[in-house]
């Protein structure tokens, strides 16, 4: 693939306004995926910002999200050998 100049890059500015997200997500396929742990995910990230990324300030939101993802993956495991 031949390097792009600065003559052949579109103007940034044609890139500021987003697309619409109807119309860019329309053709994507629906999936089955859910997260149950996203609030636990969001609370440490959110305490990681809050702390200015000081781990040790959020070991307790840390260990809360790995003991809701174990929990789901064993709850994922209990129903798959159910359904067999």
């Amino acid at each position: 693939m031949a390097k792009l100049t600065e003559d052949e890059l579109p103007n940034p500015l044609d890139n500021v306004t987003p697309k619409p997200y109807k119309e860019v997500f329309k053709n994507r396929p629906e999936t089955k995926f859910v997260d149950p742990c996203a609030d636990a995910s969001k609370a440490s990230m959110a305490c990681l910002n809050k702390n200015n990324f000081d781990k040790e300030k959020c070991t307790a939101y840390f260990q809360a999200y790995r003991d809701c993802k174990r929990a789901w993956l064993e709850q994922r495991k209990a129903d798959r050998k159910a359904a067999s």
